[in-house]
Protein backbone atom coordinates (compact mmCIF):
# COMPACT_ATOMS: atom_id res chain seq x y z
CA UNK A 1 0.00 0.00 0.00
CA UNK A 2 1.29 3.27 -0.75
CA UNK A 3 2.24 5.00 2.61
CA UNK A 4 1.95 8.87 2.28
CA UNK A 5 4.34 9.42 5.52
CA UNK A 6 7.04 7.37 3.12
CA UNK A 7 5.71 8.43 -0.61
CA UNK A 8 6.58 5.02 -1.38
CA UNK A 9 4.67 1.40 -1.96
CA UNK A 10 5.18 -0.97 1.13
CA UNK A 11 4.78 -3.77 1.74
CA UNK A 12 1.70 -4.03 4.19
CA UNK A 13 3.39 -5.22 7.82
CA UNK A 14 0.81 -5.25 10.79
CA UNK A 15 1.97 -4.22 14.20
CA UNK A 16 0.18 -7.72 15.96
CA UNK A 17 0.04 -10.77 14.04
CA UNK A 18 -3.21 -10.58 11.95
CA UNK A 19 -4.95 -7.79 13.61
CA UNK A 20 -5.37 -4.63 11.98
CA UNK A 21 -6.03 -1.40 13.33
CA UNK A 22 -7.62 1.51 11.15
CA UNK A 23 -8.82 4.56 11.98
CA UNK A 24 -11.00 6.38 9.29
CA UNK A 25 -11.50 10.46 9.63
CA UNK A 26 -14.81 10.44 9.41
CA UNK A 27 -17.63 13.41 8.80
CA UNK A 28 -18.39 16.91 10.55
CA UNK A 29 -21.88 16.44 10.37
CA UNK A 30 -23.05 19.98 10.31
CA UNK A 31 -24.51 19.43 6.79
CA UNK A 32 -25.55 17.10 4.01
CA UNK A 33 -22.49 14.86 3.01
CA UNK A 34 -21.74 16.44 -0.97
CA UNK A 35 -21.05 12.62 -3.14
CA UNK A 36 -17.02 13.60 -2.78
CA UNK A 37 -17.19 13.22 0.60
CA UNK A 38 -18.81 9.81 -0.01
CA UNK A 39 -15.82 8.37 -2.19
CA UNK A 40 -14.11 8.75 1.13
CA UNK A 41 -16.84 7.29 2.69
CA UNK A 42 -16.27 3.80 0.14
CA UNK A 43 -12.87 3.93 -0.34
CA UNK A 44 -11.98 3.08 3.33
CA UNK A 45 -15.39 0.80 3.80
CA UNK A 46 -13.26 -1.11 0.28
CA UNK A 47 -9.98 -1.25 1.83
CA UNK A 48 -11.19 -2.96 4.91
CA UNK A 49 -13.30 -5.32 3.20
CA UNK A 50 -10.16 -6.71 1.30
CA UNK A 51 -8.35 -6.82 4.83
CA UNK A 52 -10.69 -9.16 6.01
CA UNK A 53 -10.80 -10.91 2.65
CA UNK A 54 -7.30 -11.57 2.83
CA UNK A 55 -7.24 -12.75 6.68
CA UNK A 56 -7.21 -9.98 8.60
CA UNK A 57 -8.78 -9.59 11.85
CA UNK A 58 -10.35 -5.51 11.03
CA UNK A 59 -10.77 -3.26 14.11
CA UNK A 60 -12.35 0.24 12.09
CA UNK A 61 -13.57 2.77 13.52
CA UNK A 62 -14.57 6.11 12.13
CA UNK A 63 -15.67 9.17 13.98
CA UNK A 64 -18.38 12.13 14.19
CA UNK A 65 -17.12 15.88 14.38
CA UNK A 66 -20.26 17.07 16.42
CA UNK A 67 -18.45 20.16 17.75
CA UNK A 68 -16.62 22.81 15.21
CA UNK A 69 -17.20 26.40 14.49
CA UNK A 70 -19.00 24.85 11.05
CA UNK A 71 -21.51 23.06 13.45
CA UNK A 72 -22.17 26.05 15.83
CA UNK A 73 -22.98 28.62 13.19
CA UNK A 74 -25.04 26.38 11.15
CA UNK A 75 -27.16 25.55 14.71
CA UNK A 76 -27.65 28.90 14.78
CA UNK A 77 -28.61 30.02 11.79
CA UNK A 78 -31.43 27.31 12.34
CA UNK A 79 -32.26 28.18 15.76
CA UNK A 80 -31.47 24.95 17.22
CA UNK A 81 -28.86 23.08 19.39
CA UNK A 82 -25.68 21.93 18.31
CA UNK A 83 -26.44 18.51 19.42
CA UNK A 84 -29.67 18.62 17.63
CA UNK A 85 -28.00 19.44 14.42
CA UNK A 86 -25.91 16.35 14.83
CA UNK A 87 -28.52 13.80 15.51
CA UNK A 88 -30.13 15.50 12.13
CA UNK A 89 -26.67 14.79 9.88
CA UNK A 90 -25.55 12.02 11.78
CA UNK A 91 -28.94 10.14 10.93
CA UNK A 92 -28.12 11.41 7.52
CA UNK A 93 -24.97 9.87 7.36
CA UNK A 94 -26.82 6.54 8.38
CA UNK A 95 -28.78 6.31 5.61
CA UNK A 96 -26.26 6.71 3.34
CA UNK A 97 -24.16 4.73 4.61
CA UNK A 98 -26.88 1.75 4.30
CA UNK A 99 -27.89 2.75 0.78
CA UNK A 100 -24.23 2.84 -0.34
CA UNK A 101 -23.58 -1.07 1.70
CA UNK A 102 -21.08 0.43 3.89
CA UNK A 103 -20.13 -2.09 7.30
CA UNK A 104 -20.76 -0.80 10.45
CA UNK A 105 -17.68 0.27 12.36
CA UNK A 106 -16.44 -1.55 15.06
CA UNK A 107 -17.66 2.51 17.20
CA UNK A 108 -18.68 5.62 15.60
CA UNK A 109 -17.11 7.72 18.27
CA UNK A 110 -18.41 11.26 18.72
CA UNK A 111 -15.80 14.45 19.80
CA UNK A 112 -18.34 15.36 22.62
CA UNK A 113 -17.94 12.02 23.87
CA UNK A 114 -14.35 12.25 24.43
CA UNK A 115 -13.46 15.39 26.02
CA UNK A 116 -11.93 14.27 28.87
CA UNK A 117 -9.34 12.25 26.63
CA UNK A 118 -8.65 15.42 24.79
CA UNK A 119 -8.08 17.57 28.36
CA UNK A 120 -5.75 14.82 29.60
CA UNK A 121 -3.98 14.82 25.91
CA UNK A 122 -3.62 18.40 25.70
CA UNK A 123 -2.15 18.58 29.65
CA UNK A 124 0.58 15.93 28.43
CA UNK A 125 1.45 17.97 26.07
CA UNK A 126 2.47 21.60 27.81
CA UNK A 127 3.48 18.94 30.51
CA UNK A 128 6.26 17.96 27.72
CA UNK A 129 7.00 21.41 27.02
CA UNK A 130 5.36 21.07 23.53
CA UNK A 131 2.57 23.21 24.32
CA UNK A 132 1.20 26.83 26.17
CA UNK A 133 -2.29 28.21 27.28
CA UNK A 134 -2.82 32.09 26.72
CA UNK A 135 -5.59 33.58 28.63
CA UNK A 136 -7.82 30.37 28.57
CA UNK A 137 -6.66 29.36 24.93
CA UNK A 138 -4.02 26.22 24.40
CA UNK A 139 -1.86 26.04 21.65
CA UNK A 140 0.83 23.58 20.41
CA UNK A 141 4.43 24.84 19.77
CA UNK A 142 5.47 23.95 16.42
CA UNK A 143 8.92 25.19 16.61
CA UNK A 144 9.25 22.45 19.78
CA UNK A 145 8.27 19.33 17.53
CA UNK A 146 11.23 19.17 14.85
CA UNK A 147 9.66 16.82 12.73
CA UNK A 148 6.56 18.98 12.89
CA UNK A 149 5.74 18.53 7.96
CA UNK A 150 7.03 15.02 8.16
CA UNK A 151 3.97 13.67 7.05
CA UNK A 152 3.15 17.32 4.41
CA UNK A 153 6.90 17.43 3.60
CA UNK A 154 6.53 20.66 3.95
CA UNK A 155 9.49 21.93 5.77
CA UNK A 156 9.23 24.13 8.88
CA UNK A 157 10.37 27.30 7.89
CA UNK A 158 7.84 27.33 4.84
CA UNK A 159 4.85 26.53 6.41
CA UNK A 160 3.37 29.78 7.24
CA UNK A 161 4.10 31.03 3.53
CA UNK A 162 2.92 27.41 2.14
CA UNK A 163 -0.10 26.37 3.92
CA UNK A 164 -3.39 28.03 5.86
CA UNK A 165 -2.45 29.05 9.31
CA UNK A 166 -4.88 30.60 11.03
CA UNK A 167 -4.20 34.33 12.58
CA UNK A 168 -4.31 34.99 16.12
CA UNK A 169 -2.51 37.55 18.03
CA UNK A 170 -2.32 35.24 20.94
CA UNK A 171 0.47 32.67 19.20
CA UNK A 172 3.98 32.77 19.91
CA UNK A 173 4.95 31.81 16.43
CA UNK A 174 1.96 32.52 13.68
CA UNK A 175 2.29 28.35 12.96
CA UNK A 176 1.06 27.33 16.41
CA UNK A 177 -2.44 25.53 16.53
CA UNK A 178 -4.86 25.96 18.50
CA UNK A 179 -5.73 22.56 21.00
CA UNK A 180 -8.07 24.03 23.15
CA UNK A 181 -10.83 27.08 22.56
CA UNK A 182 -11.38 29.40 25.55
CA UNK A 183 -15.72 29.37 25.95
CA UNK A 184 -17.53 32.29 23.84
CA UNK A 185 -20.77 33.86 24.95
CA UNK A 186 -23.66 31.64 23.29
CA UNK A 187 -21.44 28.54 22.28
CA UNK A 188 -21.75 24.66 24.04
CA UNK A 189 -18.41 24.76 26.53
CA UNK A 190 -16.60 22.30 29.40
CA UNK A 191 -14.97 22.88 32.03
CA UNK A 192 -10.83 22.43 31.35
CA UNK A 193 -8.06 23.48 33.78
CA UNK A 194 -7.53 26.25 31.79
CA UNK A 195 -11.00 27.46 31.99
CA UNK A 196 -14.67 26.98 30.25
CA UNK A 197 -13.90 26.29 26.53
CA UNK A 198 -13.52 23.52 23.72
CA UNK A 199 -11.19 21.35 22.16
CA UNK A 200 -9.18 22.59 18.65
CA UNK A 201 -10.68 20.00 15.89
CA UNK A 202 -7.02 18.00 15.33
CA UNK A 203 -7.10 17.39 19.21
CA UNK A 204 -10.14 15.16 18.73
CA UNK A 205 -9.02 12.43 16.31
CA UNK A 206 -5.61 12.07 18.12
CA UNK A 207 -7.52 11.52 21.36
CA UNK A 208 -10.43 9.18 19.50
CA UNK A 209 -7.82 7.08 17.86
CA UNK A 210 -5.87 6.58 20.93
CA UNK A 211 -8.72 5.61 23.09
CA UNK A 212 -10.06 2.80 20.65
CA UNK A 213 -6.92 1.78 18.70
CA UNK A 214 -3.90 2.52 21.42
CA UNK A 215 -0.79 3.96 19.92
CA UNK A 216 0.86 2.94 17.56
CA UNK A 217 -1.49 1.52 15.67
CA UNK A 218 -1.86 0.44 12.31
CA UNK A 219 -3.71 2.77 9.22
CA UNK A 220 -4.90 6.04 9.47
CA UNK A 221 -7.25 7.61 6.42
CA UNK A 222 -8.86 9.91 5.18
CA UNK A 223 -9.03 12.44 2.40
CA UNK A 224 -5.93 14.20 0.60
CA UNK A 225 -6.69 17.63 1.96
CA UNK A 226 -6.38 16.53 5.45
CA UNK A 227 -2.61 15.64 4.93
CA UNK A 228 -2.19 19.11 5.82
CA UNK A 229 -3.20 20.42 8.46
CA UNK A 230 -5.17 17.66 10.45
CA UNK A 231 -3.13 14.72 9.91
CA UNK A 232 0.32 16.53 10.34
CA UNK A 233 -1.05 18.19 13.91
CA UNK A 234 -2.21 14.86 14.77
CA UNK A 235 1.15 13.24 14.54
CA UNK A 236 2.48 16.45 16.45
CA UNK A 237 0.08 15.91 18.97
CA UNK A 238 -0.10 11.95 19.72
CA UNK A 239 3.90 11.92 19.39
CA UNK A 240 4.39 14.83 21.93
CA UNK A 241 1.42 13.76 24.43
CA UNK A 242 2.66 10.15 24.70
CA UNK A 243 6.35 9.61 23.72
CA UNK A 244 5.97 8.19 20.15
CA UNK A 245 7.66 8.89 17.12
CA UNK A 246 5.54 7.47 14.65
CA UNK A 247 1.96 7.33 16.00
CA UNK A 248 0.58 5.83 12.67
CA UNK A 249 2.21 3.16 10.83
CA UNK A 250 0.66 3.81 7.15
CA UNK A 251 -1.49 6.76 6.06
CA UNK A 252 -3.47 6.61 3.05
CA UNK A 253 -5.04 9.38 1.62
CA UNK A 254 -7.67 9.29 -1.22
CA UNK A 255 -7.92 11.94 -4.08
CA UNK A 256 -10.65 14.16 -4.49
CA UNK A 257 -13.98 14.01 -6.52
CA UNK A 258 -13.67 16.56 -9.16
CA UNK A 259 -15.74 18.46 -11.91
CA UNK A 260 -14.54 19.75 -14.41
CA UNK A 261 -10.77 18.68 -13.33
CA UNK A 262 -11.58 21.08 -10.27
CA UNK A 263 -12.21 19.98 -6.19
CA UNK A 264 -15.59 19.65 -5.65
CA UNK A 265 -16.44 21.46 -1.88
CA UNK A 266 -18.92 23.31 -0.32
CA UNK A 267 -16.65 26.20 -0.49
CA UNK A 268 -16.45 26.58 -4.03
CA UNK A 269 -20.62 25.28 -4.48
CA UNK A 270 -19.94 23.07 -7.32
CA UNK A 271 -21.14 19.92 -5.45
CA UNK A 272 -23.91 17.53 -5.87
CA UNK A 273 -24.98 16.09 -2.37
CA UNK A 274 -24.82 12.16 -1.58
CA UNK A 275 -28.88 12.29 -1.21
CA UNK A 276 -29.37 13.99 -4.67
CA UNK A 277 -27.17 11.25 -6.19
CA UNK A 278 -28.35 8.15 -4.60
CA UNK A 279 -32.01 9.33 -4.86
CA UNK A 280 -31.35 8.72 -8.95
CA UNK A 281 -29.38 6.21 -9.58
CA UNK A 282 -28.80 2.89 -8.68
CA UNK A 283 -27.01 2.65 -5.17
CA UNK A 284 -25.08 -0.23 -6.01
CA UNK A 285 -24.08 1.54 -9.74
CA UNK A 286 -23.27 4.81 -7.38
CA UNK A 287 -20.94 2.44 -5.42
CA UNK A 288 -19.25 0.98 -8.52
CA UNK A 289 -19.01 4.72 -10.27
CA UNK A 290 -16.97 5.65 -6.54
CA UNK A 291 -14.62 2.89 -7.14
CA UNK A 292 -14.03 3.52 -10.70
CA UNK A 293 -11.10 5.08 -10.67
CA UNK A 294 -7.48 4.44 -8.37
CA UNK A 295 -8.71 5.93 -5.21
CA UNK A 296 -5.16 7.87 -4.62
CA UNK A 297 -6.65 9.62 -7.75
CA UNK A 298 -8.78 12.51 -9.01
CA UNK A 299 -11.94 11.21 -9.90
CA UNK A 300 -14.23 13.06 -12.52
CA UNK A 301 -17.85 13.60 -11.72
CA UNK A 302 -20.46 13.62 -14.05
CA UNK A 303 -23.65 11.99 -15.16
CA UNK A 304 -21.98 10.31 -17.93
CA UNK A 305 -19.91 8.19 -15.73
CA UNK A 306 -22.88 7.49 -13.25
CA UNK A 307 -24.60 6.11 -16.70
CA UNK A 308 -22.08 4.05 -17.41
CA UNK A 309 -21.66 2.55 -14.09
CA UNK A 310 -25.32 2.15 -13.75
CA UNK A 311 -24.82 -0.20 -17.74
CA UNK A 312 -21.88 -2.26 -15.81
CA UNK A 313 -23.72 -3.19 -12.86
CA UNK A 314 -26.40 -4.24 -15.28
CA UNK A 315 -23.82 -6.07 -17.32
CA UNK A 316 -22.89 -7.97 -14.08
CA UNK A 317 -26.23 -8.83 -12.92
CA UNK A 318 -27.03 -9.97 -15.98
CA UNK A 319 -24.06 -12.25 -16.24
CA UNK A 320 -25.60 -13.98 -12.85
CA UNK A 321 -29.25 -13.81 -13.96
CA UNK A 322 -27.68 -15.85 -17.25
CA UNK A 323 -25.40 -18.35 -14.86
CA UNK A 324 -29.03 -19.03 -12.47
CA UNK A 325 -30.95 -19.45 -15.92
CA UNK A 326 -28.52 -21.76 -17.02
CA UNK A 327 -28.52 -23.75 -13.34
CA UNK A 328 -32.38 -24.51 -13.12
CA UNK A 329 -31.83 -26.01 -16.97
CA UNK A 330 -29.27 -28.33 -15.52
CA UNK A 331 -31.17 -28.97 -12.45
CA UNK A 332 -33.49 -30.68 -14.05
CA UNK A 333 -31.29 -33.73 -16.08
CA UNK A 334 -27.57 -34.01 -15.56
CA UNK A 335 -25.17 -33.40 -18.75
CA UNK A 336 -21.60 -34.39 -19.54
CA UNK A 337 -18.81 -32.56 -18.78
CA UNK A 338 -18.27 -30.22 -21.37
CA UNK A 339 -15.36 -27.75 -23.01
CA UNK A 340 -17.32 -24.66 -21.58
CA UNK A 341 -17.41 -26.25 -18.30
CA UNK A 342 -13.52 -26.25 -18.59
CA UNK A 343 -13.25 -23.14 -19.98
CA UNK A 344 -15.44 -21.29 -17.30
CA UNK A 345 -13.25 -23.32 -14.26
CA UNK A 346 -10.19 -21.92 -16.07
CA UNK A 347 -12.07 -18.82 -15.99
CA UNK A 348 -13.15 -18.57 -12.19
CA UNK A 349 -9.68 -19.35 -11.58
CA UNK A 350 -8.35 -16.63 -13.19
CA UNK A 351 -10.46 -14.38 -11.66
CA UNK A 352 -9.67 -14.94 -8.41
CA UNK A 353 -6.05 -14.89 -9.60
CA UNK A 354 -6.57 -11.64 -10.89
CA UNK A 355 -8.72 -10.03 -8.66
CA UNK A 356 -6.31 -10.53 -6.07
CA UNK A 357 -3.08 -9.54 -7.81
CA UNK A 358 -4.90 -6.28 -8.89
CA UNK A 359 -6.12 -5.28 -5.06
CA UNK A 360 -3.09 -6.78 -3.45
CA UNK A 361 -1.72 -3.91 -5.56
CA UNK A 362 -2.49 -0.91 -3.24
CA UNK A 363 -5.89 -1.49 -3.35
CA UNK A 364 -6.24 -1.21 -7.46
CA UNK A 365 -10.28 -1.47 -7.62
CA UNK A 366 -10.29 -0.51 -11.45
CA UNK A 367 -7.94 -3.39 -12.40
CA UNK A 368 -10.00 -5.68 -10.04
CA UNK A 369 -12.94 -4.43 -11.59
CA UNK A 370 -11.84 -5.33 -14.97
CA UNK A 371 -11.46 -8.64 -14.00
CA UNK A 372 -14.83 -9.13 -12.95
CA UNK A 373 -16.11 -7.51 -16.61
CA UNK A 374 -13.57 -10.06 -18.45
CA UNK A 375 -15.32 -12.92 -16.49
CA UNK A 376 -18.26 -11.33 -17.29
CA UNK A 377 -17.76 -11.91 -20.87
CA UNK A 378 -16.78 -15.19 -20.78
CA UNK A 379 -19.46 -16.40 -18.80
CA UNK A 380 -21.57 -14.70 -21.68
CA UNK A 381 -19.85 -16.55 -23.93
CA UNK A 382 -19.95 -20.41 -22.39
CA UNK A 383 -22.46 -20.31 -19.92
CA UNK A 384 -24.99 -21.41 -22.59
CA UNK A 385 -23.11 -24.44 -23.46
CA UNK A 386 -22.58 -25.45 -19.44
CA UNK A 387 -23.03 -29.47 -18.96
CA UNK A 388 -22.13 -29.34 -14.92
CA UNK A 389 -24.77 -27.13 -12.26
CA UNK A 390 -21.80 -27.20 -10.06
CA UNK A 391 -19.37 -24.97 -12.52
CA UNK A 392 -21.53 -22.81 -12.63
CA UNK A 393 -21.95 -22.77 -8.84
CA UNK A 394 -18.66 -21.73 -8.88
CA UNK A 395 -18.73 -19.59 -11.15
CA UNK A 396 -21.82 -17.65 -9.68
CA UNK A 397 -20.11 -18.23 -5.48
CA UNK A 398 -16.95 -16.78 -6.90
CA UNK A 399 -18.17 -13.79 -8.55
CA UNK A 400 -20.76 -12.99 -6.01
CA UNK A 401 -17.94 -12.89 -3.30
CA UNK A 402 -15.45 -10.72 -4.73
CA UNK A 403 -17.94 -8.02 -5.95
CA UNK A 404 -18.47 -8.25 -2.13
CA UNK A 405 -15.02 -7.35 -1.68
CA UNK A 406 -15.41 -4.18 -3.27
CA UNK A 407 -18.71 -3.57 -1.53
CA UNK A 408 -21.31 -4.35 -4.72
CA UNK A 409 -24.42 -6.10 -3.73
CA UNK A 410 -26.23 -7.20 -6.46
CA UNK A 411 -29.06 -8.73 -4.47
CA UNK A 412 -30.16 -5.56 -4.00
CA UNK A 413 -32.29 -3.90 -6.44
CA UNK A 414 -31.90 -0.66 -7.98
CA UNK A 415 -34.32 0.75 -5.53
CA UNK A 416 -31.82 -0.99 -2.74
CA UNK A 417 -34.13 -3.92 -1.88
CA UNK A 418 -33.30 -7.10 -1.76
CA UNK A 419 -34.33 -9.40 -4.10
CA UNK A 420 -36.97 -11.59 -3.85
CA UNK A 421 -37.21 -15.75 -4.52
CA UNK A 422 -39.77 -15.00 -6.98
CA UNK A 423 -37.95 -12.32 -8.61
CA UNK A 424 -34.95 -14.61 -9.24
CA UNK A 425 -37.20 -17.24 -10.59
CA UNK A 426 -38.76 -14.79 -13.04
CA UNK A 427 -35.48 -14.31 -14.06
CA UNK A 428 -34.19 -17.78 -14.68
CA UNK A 429 -37.30 -17.96 -16.54
CA UNK A 430 -36.08 -15.08 -18.51
CA UNK A 431 -32.84 -16.73 -19.57
CA UNK A 432 -34.75 -20.00 -20.02
CA UNK A 433 -36.52 -18.60 -23.04
CA UNK A 434 -33.73 -16.68 -24.21
CA UNK A 435 -31.46 -19.98 -23.88
CA UNK A 436 -34.56 -21.74 -26.44
CA UNK A 437 -34.78 -18.83 -28.62
CA UNK A 438 -30.75 -18.93 -29.11
CA UNK A 439 -31.55 -23.18 -30.20
CA UNK A 440 -33.77 -22.05 -32.20
CA UNK A 441 -31.79 -19.25 -34.35
CA UNK A 442 -28.94 -21.59 -34.47
CA UNK A 443 -31.04 -24.41 -36.16
CA UNK A 444 -32.54 -21.62 -38.41
CA UNK A 445 -35.90 -21.77 -36.80
CA UNK A 446 -36.72 -18.43 -37.29
CA UNK A 447 -40.33 -18.06 -36.38
CA UNK A 448 -40.10 -19.71 -32.64
CA UNK A 449 -37.04 -17.42 -32.42
CA UNK A 450 -39.18 -14.29 -33.32
CA UNK A 451 -42.45 -15.69 -31.06
CA UNK A 452 -40.17 -15.58 -27.76
CA UNK A 453 -38.73 -11.97 -28.82
CA UNK A 454 -42.67 -10.16 -29.21
CA UNK A 455 -43.77 -12.08 -26.77
CA UNK A 456 -41.30 -11.20 -24.39
CA UNK A 457 -41.51 -7.60 -25.95
CA UNK A 458 -45.35 -7.59 -25.27
CA UNK A 459 -44.84 -8.58 -21.52
CA UNK A 460 -42.10 -5.98 -21.29
CA UNK A 461 -39.04 -7.69 -21.65
CA UNK A 462 -36.99 -5.96 -24.24
CA UNK A 463 -34.43 -8.37 -25.91
CA UNK A 464 -31.25 -6.94 -27.49
CA UNK A 465 -28.76 -9.17 -29.26
CA UNK A 466 -25.14 -8.53 -28.99
CA UNK A 467 -21.64 -9.85 -30.17
CA UNK A 468 -21.62 -11.41 -26.99
CA UNK A 469 -24.99 -12.94 -26.32
CA UNK A 470 -28.78 -11.56 -25.71
CA UNK A 471 -29.62 -9.29 -23.31
CA UNK A 472 -32.52 -8.16 -21.71
CA UNK A 473 -34.26 -5.86 -19.05
CA UNK A 474 -37.69 -5.54 -18.10
CA UNK A 475 -39.08 -1.56 -19.49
Amino acid sequence: MFNTLSRSKEEFTPLDGKNVRVYACGPTVYDYPHIGNARSFVVFDTIRRHLEYSGYRVHYITNFTDIDDKMIARANKEGITVAELAAKFIAEYQRIAKELNLKPAAMNPRATEHIDDMIEMIHLIIKNGKGYAVGGDVYFDVGKFPAYGSLSKIPLDEISAQARVETDEKKRDPRDFVLWKAAKPGEPSWDSPWGKGRPGWHAECSAMSRHYLGVPFDIHGGGQDLIFPHHENEIAQTASAYGIDTPVKYWLHNGFLTINQEKMSKSLGNFSTAREVLDHYDHQAVRMFLISGHYRQPLDYNPDALKQATQSVERLRNALDTIRGRVLILEKGSMEITVADKKLSEATKKLREGFEREMNDDFNTPGALAELFTFAKTLNTHVGKAGKASVLREADATLVELLGVLGIDLSMTEEGHEASKSEYVLKGIIELLLQIREDARKTKNYALSDKIRSGLAQLGVTVSDTKDGPTWKID
